[in-house]
């Protein structure tokens, strides 16, 4: 394993020259004493396109509840409205999939575990009677893409009290060769955590509070379990906006935060590098009616985090949760909402706050 795990971070460092914009000219991220990102004074045409922006929000009924913009590692522009609140802990739904992303990657950093890692060896107690040939094949870095091989999703919304959510999700007919059909799965998420927790022996809650939370003065979070004690990974992590942003900040400079690389350069690489193609959740190949250029779901996924046009990147949560990373503007956005069309609340930020931001 750990040969693998060399042989990973190696061929990862390749990728550093087409990603070093995630961190060149990007200055040190400093907090203030009470864990607080900096604060600075926005420019004219920000503050002019922010208004905009607010004005285009109220127009098209869009529930926004906070967003906060930071502009080269400090605070330039935060707003409050509807529910948002900023000590209020959000319901970050799918943007919890970035989180436990980042546990997979401290994970094998520490030689715990490897993307080649097979599902089926991970769980030998859970298995079908009868194991597929795709089922066989399924590995971490599968789970990471979406590409498991599931044609439907084995939500947890149907599934009976008492029911073992992992033997539940390796149960589930595995229709596609892994690594070939992305098919959005926040049950594959599930399983991560409970990879994460079978390797580590602890919760990813309580894995990440000292090596990601507490070293960016995350405090309160709190995560969602199933009957089985285990973290639920693809939604049901609650953190503050001003947590989303440092998040989207520590992703813009590469895993460093105040000098110091608490998540490896290479593992953020490959979580915001297009792994496979992607579409909206629920949707077949055969069903995209849209053009590439008018769809941020049509840019490609990674490890638990989406692509986007004008060379972002993000992690989204249903209802309008959203962490937006701009290498190119040095900026990063955090949203909460309860917005159901997403598109159009990300189309708002492109066509009011993009041009003000470089």
């Amino acid at each position: 394993m750990r040969r693998s795990i060399r042989k990973f971070f190696g061929l990862a460092l390749c990728l550093a020259g087409a990603m070093v914009c995630l961190v060149q000219c990007a200055p040190a991220v400093d907090m203030t004493d009470e864990g607080a990102l900096p604060r600075a004074k926005a420019t004219t045409e920000l503050d002019k396109a922010f208004g905009e922006y607010l004005a285009a929000v109220e127009a098209a009924g869009q529930d926004l509840h906070s967003i906060m913009i930071v502009k080269d590692g400090k605070v330039v522009k935060e707003h409050w409205m509807g529910e948002g609140a900023p000590d209020k802990l959000h319901i970050l739904n799918s943007v919890s999939k970035t989180f436990t992303s980042t546990a997979v990657g401290l994970a094998i950093a520490e030689g715990k575990l490897s993307l080649s890692d097979k599902v089926v060896d991970l769980f030998p107690d859970k298995l079908p009677a009868e194991v597929s040939d795709n089922l066989k094949k399924v590995e971490v870095r599968h789970l990471l893409t979406m590409s498991g091989g599931h044609d439907t999703e084995p939500s947890f919304r149907r599934l009976a009290e008492g029911t073992d959510w992992v033997e539940a999700f390796l149960a589930h007919p595995f229709e596609h060769e892994p690594g070939t059909y992305f098919w959005y799965n926040s049950m594959g998420t599930y399983m991560l955590s409970a990879i994460v927790q079978k390797v580590t022996g602890e919760k990813v809650i309580d894995y990440l509070t000292p090596r990601l939370f507490e070293p960016l003065a995350i405090e309160g979070a709190t995560w969602q379990e199933s009957p089985q004690g285990i973290n639920t990974g693809g939604w049901g992590l609650y953190l503050k906006t001003e947590d989303l942003a440092k998040m989207g900040q520590l992703i813009l400079r590469r895993g460093e935060w105040n000098g110091k690389q608490i998540v490896p350069a290479e593992w953020i690489d490959e979580m915001t590098k297009a792994h496979i193609d992607s579409r909206p959740a629920g949707m077949r190949p055969e069903q995209i009616t849209f053009k590439a250029e008018d769809s941020d779901w049509l840019q490609g996924y990674g490890y638990q985090m989406w692509r986007c046009r004008h060379g972002a990147v993000r992690a989204d949560g249903a209802n309008g949760q959203y962490i937006i990373v701009m290498p190119e503007q040095n900026v990063v956005i955090a949203m909460t909402a309860n917005i159901g069309d997403m598109q159009g609340e990300i189309n708002l930020v492109w066509e009011h706050l993009l041009a003000a931001l470089k």
